[in-house]
């Protein structure tokens, strides 16, 4: 797992990018499950970059789902990036890639991770109350 350290103004935002096996399945869920996870806190960003995987079954999915999930418990951001061919067909079809942050670019996903990270907690509650 590589870290990278980006300027936002007069912060400075730790983004952990976490590259995504060239197989994202059933054998490989749980490593990139405790990964993601590993990577997870408070406040912090984290790419799950997409840019190696070649095939994504139901069980990638899903480890992918629960790490969202777990990531808006911590006050986390999370965002897909370069998932394409297969594995974007994959979330389309689960639906979950129009309900998950996605971007086609680990530079756009770092903006998007930063854009929700800039949002106050109360607000993202106000922005999620409003949606629903």
């Amino acid at each position: 797992m590589r870290r990278a350290v980006w300027e936002m103004g007069a912060e400075v935002s730790d983004i952990a990018i976490v590259p995504m096996p060239e197989r994202l399945d059933s054998t490989t869920s749980a490593e990139v499950e405790a990964a993601i996870m590993a990577a997870l806190r408070n406040g912090a960003g984290v790419i799950a970059d997409g840019g190696a995987v070649e095939y994504m079954s139901a069980a990638g999915v899903r480890v992918l789902v629960d790490a969202f999930r777990k990531a808006g418990e911590l006050g986390a951001r999370l965002a897909l990036a370069r998932f394409t061919g297969a594995a974007e067909e994959c979330l389309a079809v689960s639906g979950f890639g129009t309900l998950l942050t996605v971007a086609p670019s680990v530079d756009e996903a770092r903006r998007k991770v930063e854009a929700e990270l800039a949002v106050k907690p109360a607000e993202r509650l106000r922005r999620g109350h409003n949606a629903g």
